[in-house]
């Protein structure tokens, strides 16, 4: 029986160039894995491969060298280890993530958490074509959002509280947008400058700071072929409810709208961009 390639695809398995020979991309999310895991894939690596990985640019890690025979025993003996393979194609890839505030004193967001939430929700949904999720905790942009069909960024909004304040400064020289001025003694912050980075509160020694921690989100991303730096079209997102329905409505407006094997940012330009703002912010404003 000859072999089903397009399933194969879908579940991971990537032809080479060496006949019946399969490279395996596997299920990572936000780019973790635990010392468990890494011990069975090099054991599969050794077993069933050549003996090496390859990391891929999306945190994801390639089994090569993997047989056409071997397909079901290699699956078998990664799950052991709590190990499922990724997918290829047209469909929702592996959610990206920096290591955000639970470790990177610069986070803003809970980058590892959210990726498992939006992989729980989308990971493998069919759609037109592949469609990638990025998520980074700050404005230091390790993750580089924008680069993504739909990125997310961690922010705080910041609002100045007078009388945990002591007046040093700091916070005018932690701006890096010349958002904060202090005049007359008082802390003033320009919203229109400010780019949610958190400078102000985190160098702050008394945290004279009322925040917010939140998202600002882009759409439309690409790096390959074509390059085109996703946009910020909606303010500030406070809560991670409303955050989840405008990745919903995204989804929903691509799976819609796009033709088979046209990228999210092109259904954009085919469609009209003002289709897509109107219903996002419709999202946005509840």
């Amino acid at each position: 029986m000859a072999a089903d390639y397009a399933a194969l695809k879908k579940g991971g398995f990537m032809r080479q160039k060496q006949k019946n020979n399969f490279s395996l991309r596997l299920r990572v999310v936000g780019g973790n894995l635990t010392s468990v895991q890494l011990a069975k894939i090099a054991e599969v690596a050794e077993k069933f491969g050549d003996g090496h990985v390859h990391m891929t640019s999306r945190q994801s890690v390639e089994i090569p060298f993997i047989k056409l025979d071997d397909i079901d025993e290699v699956k078998a003996a990664l799950a052991e280890g709590g190990v499922e393979p990724g997918v290829c194609g047209p469909r929702v890839r592996t959610v990206t993530a920096c290591q955000g505030a639970a470790i990177c004193p610069s986070g803003c967001i809970d980058t590892y958490s959210l990726a498992k939430e939006l992989d729980e929700r989308y990971f493998a949904r069919e759609l037109p074509h592949k469609f990638k999720f990025g998520i980074t905790g700050c404005q230091n942009n390790c993750l580089k959002a924008e680069e993504n069909d739909l990125g997310i960024k961690g922010g705080i909004k910041v609002k100045w509280r007078e009388s945990d304040c002591i007046g040093c400064g700091v916070c005018e020289k932690a701006c890096r947008t010349g958002a904060v001025k202090i005049e007359d003694g008082k802390v003033i912050v320009d919203e229109s400058k400010c780019n949610f980075c958190g400078r102000c509160f985190k160098a702050c020694p008394t945290e004279a700071w009322d925040t917010i921690h939140g998202y600002i989100v882009s759409f439309g991303g690409l790096f390959g072929n074509s390059i085109n730096k996703g946009e910020a079209i909606i303010p500030f997102i406070e809560d991670k409810e409303k955050l989840m329905k405008i990745c919903d409505a995204a989804i929903e407006f691509f799976a819609e709208n796009a033709k088979a094997g046209e990228r999210f940012k092109f259904t954009l330009d085919r469609v009209g961009k003002d289709k897509f703002v109107d219903k996002i912010m419709e999202v946005y404003n509840g």
